[in-house]
C-alpha cells in the first residue's frame, strides 16, 4: 500500500516517522519546505501539492490545524479532490467538525473514493513512540484494509461506527481533558495554599480516585514550571468550540462546557494564543499569588513504555 501524508507538524510528523520506521512506501507534502527536506532525508518522497499526492497513493492522509484549513487541501485548485481516484481512501486524521468530515466525504465519494476519519489521543509524547490512540470511523472494510498502517502510527485502534462517529468522540475526549485542567489549576490551589507537600500530592492524586490521564501527564510539566504539553492555546480553544457548537446543534443546553470556553479565551487573551494549553493553570497561580514550582519533574513528557505493534479494542 502506497501512504499519502499532508501535515507534519507536532503529531502528523511523528505520525510520519512511525511510518518511515516501518518501511512504508511513503510519500509527503507540508507547505513547511525544511519538514519535508527532513521526512525526504528519512526516506519519503515529496510532492508539490496534494493533487500529486492523491495521483500517486493508495491512501492519502491528512492531519491538519483547522476544518479550515484542510477544506483548502481537500477543495482547492492543487487539492486532493482533484487527486483522488476510485477505490482511494482518504483518511481525516485531524480534529475536526463531523459535519465538515461528512461535507467532503461525500465529494470523495463523488469520485468513487472512500472516506475515513481517524483522529488520534492521547498527546504528542504518545504519537512519537506510536503508541497513541486512534479512533475510526467510517466503511468498516476500509478500516479492515489500513488497520496494518494504523497499529504501526498507534497503539489502541478503536472503530467507532460510521463516517464522523470518530470525529464526535473525539472532541468529546478533548472536552473532558480541558475540563480535567482547569480543574487541576484549582485542586493545586488548594495543596499549595494548604502547605501540602507537592510531590506527595502528585502521588496521591495519581493513586486515588481523582486521578486522570491529565494529572499523569500534565501536572508533570505544570509542577516543573515549563507547561510543556506540545499543544497550544488556540487549538484547544478549537477543539473546546467545536463541542460547544455540536452541543448547541444537538439542542443539547450544557454549564460546564461554556465556562471553560471562556475560561480558555481568558487564557488566550493573557498568555497568547501559541502559550502551551497547560498555561491555563497560571490564571490560579497569578491570582492567588503563587506558583506550583517543585523539583524533580520533567520539563517535557517522554513516552517510556516500548513501542509495540497496536491492536484493534
Amino acid at each position: 500500500m502506497k501512504i499519502g501524508f499532508i501535515g507534519l507538524g507536532n503529531v502528523g510528523g511523528k505520525l510520519v516517522s512511525s511510518l518511515i520506521r516501518s518501511k512504508f512506501d511513503l510519500t509527503v507534502r507540508d507547505l513547511d519546505e525544511n519538514l519535508m527536506r527532513s521526512f525526504k532525508d528519512q526516506g519519503a518522497k515529496v510532492v508539490n501539492s496534494p493533487k500529486e499526492l492523491a495521483e500517486e497513493v493508495d491512501l492519502i492522509i491528512t492531519c491538519l490545524p483547522s476544518p479550515k484549513i484542510c477544506a483548502e487541501v481537500m477543495e482547492g485548485e492543487n487539492g486532493i479532490l482533484n487527486g483522488i481516484s476510485e477505490n482511494k481512501i482518504w483518511l481525516e486524521m485531524s480534529t475536526t467538525d463531523e459535519a465538515e468530515v461528512k461535507r467532503i466525504g461525500q465529494k470523495v465519494i463523488a469520485k468513487k473514493a472512500i472516506p475515513l476519519d481517524g483522529p488520534v489521543s492521547g498527546g504528542c509524547h504518545r504519537a512519537a513512540t506510536g503508541n497513541i490512540a486512534i479512533f475510526v470511523g467510517g466503511d468498516r472494510k476500509s478500516f479492515e484494509k489500513i488497520l496494518p498502517a494504523l497499529t504501526v502510527m498507534g497503539k489502541k485502534i478503536l472503530h467507532t461506527g460510521g463516517l464522523g462517529s470518530a470525529s464526535v468522540l473525539k472532541v468529546i475526549t478533548n472536552y473532558l481533558a480541558s475540563v480535567h485542567l482547569v480543574a487541576l489549576g484549582e485542586a493545586w490551589t488548594v495543596a499549595k495554599k494548604s502547605n501540602l507537600d507537592l510531590v506527595k500530592t502528585y502521588k496521591g492524586i495519581a493513586i486515588s480516585s481523582g486521578n486522570s490521564f491529565v494529572h499523569e501527564t500534565e501536572s508533570q510539566v505544570i509542577l516543573n514550571g515549563s507547561y510543556n504539553i506540545n499543544f497550544t492555546m488556540d487549538l484547544v480553544l478549537k477543539d473546546t468550540g467545536l463541542f460547544d457548537d455540536l452541543a448547541k446543534k444537538l439542542d443539547a443546553p450544557l454549564e460546564i462546557s461554556p465556562k471553560i470556553v471562556e475560561i480558555f479565551k481568558d487564557g488566550q487573551k493573557k498568555y497568547g494564543s501559541r502559550a502551551w494549553s497547560s498555561m491555563i493553570v497560571k490564571r490560579m497561580e497569578d491570582l492567588n499569588n503563587i506558583d506550583f514550582r517543585v523539583k524533580g519533574f520533567p520539563d517535557e513528557l517522554i513516552d517510556n513504555e516500548p513501542e509495540e505493534k497496536g491492536f484493534e479494542i
